[in-house]
């Protein structure tokens, strides 16, 4: 019952309200309790026309969930490589758990400021333009490697590979390795007993981190901000520049919709394996 009422009043309740207000109405300085499906429609305005281009919703829901898979899986692999390591190479219980530990050490520090940390490497004037340039490499500063999309791929990596790497990990150090031994004496070589033994064994790790990291980069904005200059869009951010405005109204809409897409994503991950089973 505690956990319950936890539950229904930091989540059930405030998720109603979300719904609510998005069918409220609104100005320029006030929303108004009346029911109206206003915000919904104003979100696909221009779809049902003859030029596609006219649709931002689905071009910014495009640029959302073409981070998400590029993430997802630069991370997944990764973070798999990692646990694998951990598992499978390092034979000490009491190193594999210092070694994870290693792994939470840049979570001792904001978000923003492991962000940051990468302007000075890769802006016009940073270090790694500085040694292409110096090498020859090029002949005038790289631009597109600051405030772009591939620096907010680069920062979402950066911040959470962490996230695939022990729920992956986890799922490893439960395989019986009397498995893998198995495995070789039957003939096997390491690739057939990665992909026949130990990844159908990681598979809830792997669904639990993705699920982790999917979650995270669709309803993400301060990195999209930062990262990409103001200048990449994505569903989170269309959702704060909303706030900022003081549009409730739309903003609580778009937010419904980015859960829905959310959670549809999350089925199907779980449709690979019954999640339920490993928590």
């Amino acid at each position: 019952m505690p956990f319950g009422l936890v539950f229904l009043a930091f989540f059930v309740v405030p998720l109603i309200l979300v719904v609510v207000v998005s069918f409220f109405d609104y100005n320029d300085y006030e929303t108004i309790p009346s029911f109206t499906t206003r915000s919904y429609v104003e979100n696909f305005e221009g779809c049902v026309s003859q030029l596609p281009d006219v649709c931002t919703i689905l071009k910014t829901y495009g640029s959302t969930l073409k981070f998400c898979f590029l993430v997802w899986a630069l991370t997944l692999v990764i973070g798999f490589t990692i646990a694998y390591f951990l598992a499978f190479h390092v034979r000490s219980v009491t190193v594999q758990m210092t070694l994870a530990l290693v792994c939470t050490i840049p979570f001792w520090t904001s978000n923003v400021i492991r962000m940051i940390s990468w302007i000075p490497l890769l802006g016009r004037n940073g270090l790694i333009n500085q040694m292409l340039v110096g090498g020859h490499v090029v002949s005038q500063p790289v631009e597109w490697l600051l405030y772009s999309q591939f620096s907010v791929v680069l920062a979402f990596v950066h911040l959470f590979t962490f996230f695939m790497v022990i729920p992956i990990f986890n799922s490893m150090a439960r395989i019986d390795k009397r498995l893998i031994e198995a495995a070789y004496d039957a003939g096997a070589n390491g690739w057939q007993t990665l992909w026949n033994v130990i990844i159908p064994l990681a598979k809830p790790g792997i669904v639990i981190g993705s699920i982790f990291v999917v979650t995270i980069v669709m309803g993400d904005f301060i990195t999209v901000g930062v990262m990409g200059g103001e200048q990449v869009a994505s569903a989170g951010k269309v959702i704060e520049t909303r706030l900022n405005a003081l549009q409730f109204p739309p903003a609580a809409a778009n937010a419904v919709l980015l859960l829905v897409v959310t959670l549809g994503i999350i089925t199907l991950l779980t449709r690979v394996v019954d999640i339920r089973k490993e928590l």
